[in-house]
């Protein structure tokens, strides 16, 4: 078995300013997105467009402010409305307390979202454009994301089999049974994994929402899988079905993803 190095969460200090290694993964996820981003732009239809449709370096920077913005805002109202409704009904004011930690990637999928249709109409844009072009750049934001889980020492996993050579040990848990790093196993999935499929995927041309769709479906389904390995929130535990939150907020994730693959399959090409 392996035990959890406990790394230090501060990078550096530098008197009473404290730099943690979650922000640093958080910066790397904003600095991977526009460096992606300027690289997508050789992808088509990005290419050909010419003129006032034209996308360029200036539309990937608007575009990760607003996505940043999203992702702060749903990320922590969507943690406050899907895992502590009841708590923070009566503690309103600790919905502002993000120094505290509590965020949600499903919470900040729609803050996201929000964030590319209000890009998409100050840019008089079609919404599925801009939700393609985005998709292929976030997997490698969500990977960096889960190294500062494991950084930080949190979302460990469920019990695991002590010959499982790879088993971890994670004290902080409150107790020194191995288990799965699932942090690991969501970056390979959710973030390494997802992002050479898409990255792939997207560098042909497909039909306006297909890749945001293989998103949908593609980060849905991984995140089922992780769930598996995961230990579920305390204060929820295993849900109906034998399923966690998290894996019961990637199902409508998943057929969503599906039904607009199909819906932008059978859609007749635009003049």
């Amino acid at each position: 078995m392996l035990m959890y190095p406990q790394i230090d969460p501060v990078a550096l200090q530098l008197g009473p300013v404290a730099i943690h290694w979650y922000g640093l993964t958080y910066l790397a996820a904003f600095g991977l997105f526009l460096w992606l981003g300027v690289r997508r732009l050789q992808h088509p239809p990005f290419n050909r467009m010419q003129g006032p449709t034209a996308w360029t370096r200036r539309d990937v920077e608007d575009l990760l402010f607003q996505g940043v913005v999203g992702v702060i805002i749903g990320g922590r109202l969507g943690y406050c409305l899907f895992y502590k409704p009841a708590y923070y009904l009566s503690h309103p004011l600790e919905v502002f307390a993000v120094w505290e930690g509590g965020m949600s990637f499903h919470g900040g999928l729609l803050g996201v979202i929000a964030a590319m249709l209000w890009f998409a109409y100050q840019r008089k844009r079609s919404w599925l454009q801009v939700a393609d072009f985005v998709a292929p750049c976030v997997p490698t934001g969500l990977a960096a994301g889960r190294i500062g889980n494991f950084i930080n020492g949190e979302l460990w996993g469920r019990f695991a089999s002590p010959e499982l050579p790879w088993a971890m040990v994670f004290p902080q848990s409150g107790s020194m049974l191995p288990r799965h790093p699932s942090q690991i196993y969501q970056f390979l999935l959710e973030g390494l994994l997802l992002f050479v499929l898409l990255w792939l995927y997207a560098q042909k041309e497909r039909k306006p929402g297909q890749v945001a769709a293989v998103f949908l479906m593609g980060y849905g389904a991984f995140r089922f899988i992780a769930e598996y390995f995961r230990e579920p929130d305390a204060y929820l535990g295993i849900l109906s079905l034998g399923m966690s939150m998290g894996q019961w907020l990637c199902v409508p994730m998943v057929l969503g993803g599906a039904l607009l693959w199909a819906w932008a399959a059978q859609r007749k090409p635009q003049a």
